[in-house]
């Protein structure tokens, strides 16, 4: 009886093991490049430190932070730029306001298309005459009320004057509230904060840098309520909007590093950075951009607008959906960075 030999036509377990290892390997080394691509984004973007500064112990007045929301939300909306009227009462409003510190209050006025806008400023002079300035835009876009956007700012300033009222300040700190920041006028001369960065580059004033409040008030705590400009952000921040985000350039990583470690800390409240590109999509979707334009380091304290607050630029964005207890602490931690200087 003649044997016969059967061939096999799969793979030897001799032959399948060698490309299994290669393709372990393969993974592992892959893997590992966008495991250190990764670290490395983190490092360079995100300057993690576990430097923090001390708790400030100081009480905010969050009925206050409501009131001015309310007051520009509601009874001057709308305020945009075609409304004068309503840009005229917040500005008569906030030199009120600024008036009950101890600060020095003054207009700047300038001309657009035939009509007269004002930024209002209210200046705390400190031990050294170098100047930081602090920022926030009054207007708002279209019809919407511009609670987050930015009435949310502007409460901050207002806050932040009555902290600063009386203190022994290391440095003279410039409290500005814009106007025409909001389109047609953005990222054009015409922004309020584009005259007020010339005129002190025109006054030669020693600026050590700006920080704009660029929407401080809207939070969230549910799971994937925050999202970012590129899905390896991800990998890098929280899914959680429960934060608040210190946004500059890359030719400022040391000053946008030095604002968030002055806030880290002062609250319980987590604080990350961002130094990125300025073409990434919302890095310099505020006034702290024409400050980089007249060479001063600037960067902006925001809830990343758009990246969490659904009702962005929309009739949605009203004063009852901040959370104002957590506006407070963005305050005091603005509050604790000036005190870092």
């Amino acid at each position: 009886m003649n044997s016969r030999r059967i061939h096999s036509t799969g793979t030897s377990p001799r032959r399948g093991k060698p490309i299994l290892r290669r393709l372990l390997a393969s993974l592992l080394w892959i893997t590992g490049v966008v495991s250190l691509f990764v670290f490395v984004l983190w490092i360079y973007i995100a300057q993690p430190s576990f430097q923090s500064s001390s708790p400030v112990e100081r009480v905010i007045d969050t009925d206050r932070l409501r009131e001015v929301v309310q007051k520009l939300s509601v009874e001057f909306h709308p305020r945009n730029h075609a409304n004068l009227a309503n840009l005229d009462r917040c500005a008569d409003y906030l030199v009120d306001q600024f008036s009950e510190t101890s600060g020095k209050v003054s207009v700047q006025t300038f001309a657009v298309a035939g009509k007269t806008y004002r930024n209002v400023s209210c200046l705390f002079e400190g031990q050294d005459d170098s100047r930081l300035i602090v920022g926030a835009h009054y207007d708002s876009h279209g019809n919407t009320p511009g609670a987050d956007d930015n009435a949310s700012g502007v409460a901050g300033l207002v806050e932040l004057a009555h902290l600063l009222s009386d203190q022994n300040l290391p440095i003279d700190v410039e409290l500005v509230a814009f106007t025409l920041e909001e389109p047609p006028y953005f990222a054009t001369a015409h922004m309020g904060s584009h005259h007020h960065a010339k005129s002190l580059q025109t006054q030669g004033i020693d600026v050590l840098g700006m920080l704009a409040l660029e929407m401080i008030g809207y939070f969230s705590d549910e799971p994937g309520s925050q999202s970012y400009p590129a899905p390896v952000l991800r990998l890098i921040y929280p899914s959680r909007g429960n934060f608040i985000g210190v946004i500059g350039n890359l030719d400022h990583r040391t000053f946008t590093k030095k604002i968030k470690l002055g806030m880290k800390g002062s609250t319980d409240l987590p604080v990350y950075s961002i130094s990125a590109p300025s073409f990434v999509p919302g890095i310099d979707f505020s006034d702290h951009r024409n400050y980089w334009e007249h060479g001063y380091p600037a960067a902006m304290i925001s809830d990343t607008a758009f990246y969490r607050n659904q009702q962005y630029h929309e009739s949605g964005d009203t004063w009852d959906r901040l959370d104002y207890e957590k506006m407070g602490k963005v305050v005091l931690g603005v509050y604790s960075c000036i005190q870092s200087f």
